[in-house]
């Protein structure tokens, strides 16, 4: 276990990296994070900044998600924390980003996260996926680039995880073969739609209101994909305000019938929770293939 000293020395040797010189760190405080990463904000003589770090191994994981970080900035449609330095460093991978002091939301916080959320889905490119590879959770998220939706969302979404819970014995062999029948009818039930830019892991513990009152996005796992895997994402673990999906609509709407979508749509995020912490997350994936195997 490491004391307060051995942090107190760690964080010094991050922002020797980061500035080349000298940093005196004259306190820190631990935030409450995920599971996976330790985060704290910590204060130096050269200003405040927000640290994520972990000592378990996943390759990439900080540098995937500050090169996912700054593709978000690039669009200047929503404010996303500047990466500051990733590394490793006595044993521990860290991730630096500028510190965002919380405060309370302005008034048009829900109407104007719609707003930008529809601006970041015009962002759009020739593929699905994505150049790189990154994580959701402590899972590696694969992104090779595919031609059409359903043959990404089917197989780097939806089949590789049920595959992993498979194979961690969290689903029966029956329910993996539920999988592949309902594959075979994703084509008449998902519509056609150009490749937005996502953040991927929009909910609501992912989205904080910086020092001026405004939506900013953390934690991304970006991929370009439909965009109403990113909206029905929303809804899940207590959902957004009803003004958030109304501005959306009008600035962006929706294909027709979306509600009807969600629970597919949502298969996936389940999917990785149940890979993650167990199969509590498994009723709804199972109600939504009963109601279209039927």
């Amino acid at each position: 276990m490491q004391t307060a000293e051995d942090q107190f020395q760690f964080f010094e040797s991050v922002f020797f990296e980061m500035f080349g010189h000298d940093v005196q760190v004259s306190e820190y405080r631990l935030l409450q994070g995920g599971s996976i990463n330790i985060t704290v904000q910590v204060v130096t003589n050269e200003g405040k900044y927000f640290i994520k770090y972990n000592t378990r191994s996943h390759e990439g994981m900080f540098e995937t998600e500050a090169k996912g970080l700054e593709l978000l900035r690039e669009t200047n449609v929503i404010r996303i924390p500047e990466v500051m330095n990733w590394g490793r460093r006595d044993g521990q991978d860290y991730l630096i980003l500028e510190n965002i002091e919380y405060t309370k939301p302005n008034f048009d916080y829900w109407e104007s996260l719609g707003e930008k959320i529809a601006a970041l889905h015009r962002n759009t490119d020739a593929h699905f996926g994505l150049s790189f590879d990154n994580y959701i959770g402590s899972l590696r998220q694969s992104n090779e680039q595919k031609d059409d939706w359903l043959t990404f969302f089917i197989e780097k979404r939806l089949n590789l995880q049920a595959g992993l819970a498979y194979y961690n014995d969290l689903i029966s062999k029956e329910l993996y073969e539920k999988f592949q029948q309902f594959y075979k009818l994703l084509p008449e039930l998902l519509p056609v739609e150009k490749p937005s830019l996502l953040h991927g892991d929009l909910w609501t513990g992912n989205v904080i209101t910086d020092n001026d009152g405004n939506p900013c996005l953390i934690d991304p796992a970006v991929y370009y994909g439909n965009r109403e895997m990113e909206i029905a994402f929303t809804s899940l673990f207590g959902g957004f305000d009803k003004r958030f999906y109304d501005t959306y609509h009008e600035a962006f709407p929706l294909q027709p019938r979306f509600d009807m979508r969600v629970p597919i749509y949502n298969i996936y995020p389940l999917l990785v929770h149940v890979n993650l912490f167990g199969t509590s997350y498994l009723p709804p994936v199972i109600r939504t293939l009963n109601k279209y195997l039927a």
